[in-house]
């Protein structure tokens, strides 16, 4: 009888509940079950482990290449082989994550959960895209400036590297003459052949000169990352519509890698009008420093800002099924 008079004095004492449970709260949830699950750092620590790795291995391999083949100096962008497996393969890892967020909460049956905690499916739907967009950004600008740091320091001493902090001028153009055998000859542009043993003698002309300012490498960087991380959001979105983990990454996987490959075969005509519509044609551009515009795209923002509008659209038609559709 004591016992339960002094759980009375304990709830009356009490303030009573008061508001509705806003956004802040749905953010703080949404915040905890992203560091409590284990699939969160596996995903992430194999996107920096792959993103960094291969760029170190990539641009090594380059360096070491030009030994061989001089000529492939001219016109190299340091910037875009450091940032390759990043935008490549970091965006086919980040979309796991993206389709994780809202569809294991299906298949586990949690979203029920989540939705009586929270009735207003709006905060709910909100919280976890900026917890999630959040976490990914931060995770993409730290993986795409230690991608670069990385690649760059292989190819120090090169005369291509990149720099964040000066102005780096490369040649543009190369004529390789290869002579003293029978196997001599000429590689004009980008390189030409190594020596061996129908060459006696490798003859390098190098003409024009590329500049790579600084504040080119930072905007590569920085559209690197956030391109990947628009990428997460388009597969947040489709999450949200497809509800299904399995389901989600296969059409990620079409949209960024299939469908571009495809309307490669279309004629000309179409394939050049479509190309600049399609999410993926950022990466193209986002982190080129050297030469010009790329043909028949638009340059680094407003190809972006394409992935971007796809990315809006998606998570737009996801958060109005989620209003609507039962759990």
């Amino acid at each position: 009888m004591a016992t339960a008079t002094t759980a009375n004095v304990r709830l009356a004492s009490l303030p009573p509940a008061a508001g509705q449970a806003g956004l802040r709260g749905a953010l703080a949830s949404e915040f905890t079950k992203l560091r409590s699950v284990r699939s969160t750092y596996w995903t992430l620590g194999a996107l920096f482990i792959v993103s960094v790795g291969l760029a170190v291995a990539i641009t090594a391999g380059s360096a070491a290449n030009f030994a061989n083949n001089p000529g492939n100096e001219a016109g190299f962008d340091a910037t875009q082989t450091s940032l390759g497996a990043f935008f490549e393969i970091g965006q086919l890892i980040i979309a796991v994550i993206g389709a994780m967020v809202i569809t294991s909460e299906y298949s586990t049956g949690m979203i029920r959960t989540s939705l009586t905690a929270q009735p207003r499916r709006g905060v709910v739907y909100a919280a976890k895209a900026i917890a999630f967009t959040s976490v990914t950004l931060v995770i993409s600008l730290v993986t795409s400036f230690i991608a670069f740091f990385a690649g760059q320091a292989m190819l120090s001493g090169k005369g291509v590297a990149a720099s964040l902090f000066h102005t780096v001028k490369i040649h543009a153009t190369s004529n390789v003459t290869c002579l003293g055998g029978p196997g001599g000859g000429k590689g004009p542009g980008g390189g030409g052949p190594g020596p061996g043993p129908g060459c006696g003698q490798l003859v390098v002309h190098f003409s024009g000169t590329d500049v790579i300012t600084a504040s080119n490498v930072l905007t590569a960087i920085i559209g690197t990352a956030l391109f990947v991380t628009i990428v997460a959001l388009i597969a947040f979105g489709v999450g949200s519509i497809v509800r299904h983990t399995a389901g989600t990454i296969a059409i990620v996987i079409a949209l960024m890698f299939i469908v571009p490959i495809l309307e490669h075969t279309l004629p000309d005509n179409w394939h050049f009008d479509i190309m600049r519509f399609l999410p993926d044609a950022a990466n193209q551009v986002v982190s080129v420093t050297v030469g010009g515009p790329v043909q028949h795209l638009w340059s680094a923002w407003p190809q972006l800002g394409v992935t971007a509008l796809w990315a809006v659209v998606l998570v737009g038609i996801g958060a109005y099924l989620f209003r609507k559709r039962d759990a």
